[in-house]
């Protein structure tokens, strides 16, 4: 079974996540696009090196990084949290590392933080993303207006979210989807 794996984000990695964070092929996804300075991925990285309520991995595949994937709002007492990911190397976009990341969160979110909803927030016009969360069980649960401004772009956002008791009904059926075995 060819699977990704998730590394812990480390100082050694964020020069790279820097990179990719600033590709117009990453921020265009993105809430804020403004060139990140080394001074400030520094202290972004500082500061979520001690914050409880996230997590970051770098994705690895066939021994090459690939893409930045977080939870973050970690709520023990909603029982719920967020995530996001994006990939770096866009050479691999669409052939299927997305469904793995996101089968593998899931798996997290709901296994090892024993969480109850997961949630996401997506760009409207990111239609295939959008698709893709769904085809996971995610439901749209939000419209948020207006919720970020770009230049002169006001964009809209899709708030999604899934249960644990949705995944669990689908699970073993993305699992044979992703990786062609059952149990």
């Amino acid at each position: 079974m060819n699977d990704i794996t998730l590394s812990e984000l480390t100082i050694v990695d964020i020069e790279l996540v820097r990179n990719w964070r600033n590709s117009p092929e990453v921020s265009q996804y993105m809430y804020t696009d403004a060139e990140i300075t080394a001074e400030q991925q520094l202290n972004w990285f500082k500061k979520i090196s001690v914050d409880q309520s996230c997590k970051y991995w770098i994705i690895e595949y066939e021994n090459k990084k690939l893409g930045l994937v977080s939870i973050t709002g970690i709520d023990k007492t909603l029982s719920s949290c967020y995530w996001a990911f994006y990939l770096g190397d866009t050479s691999v976009r669409g052939g299927g590392i997305g469904s793995k990341i996101e089968y593998n969160i899931l798996q997290y979110v709901f296994n090892k933080l024993k969480l109850n909803k997961l949630r996401c927030e997506v760009f409207v016009s990111n239609d295939k993303v959008i698709k893709m969360h769904e085809k996971f069980g995610f439901r749209r649960e939000a419209y948020y207006r207006e919720h970020c401004i770009k230049g002169e772009n006001k964009l809209d956002v899709v708030g999604l979210g899934i249960l644990k008791s949705e995944w669990q009904i689908i699970e073993p059926l993305m699992k044979e989807k992703i990786y062609g075995t059952k149990n």
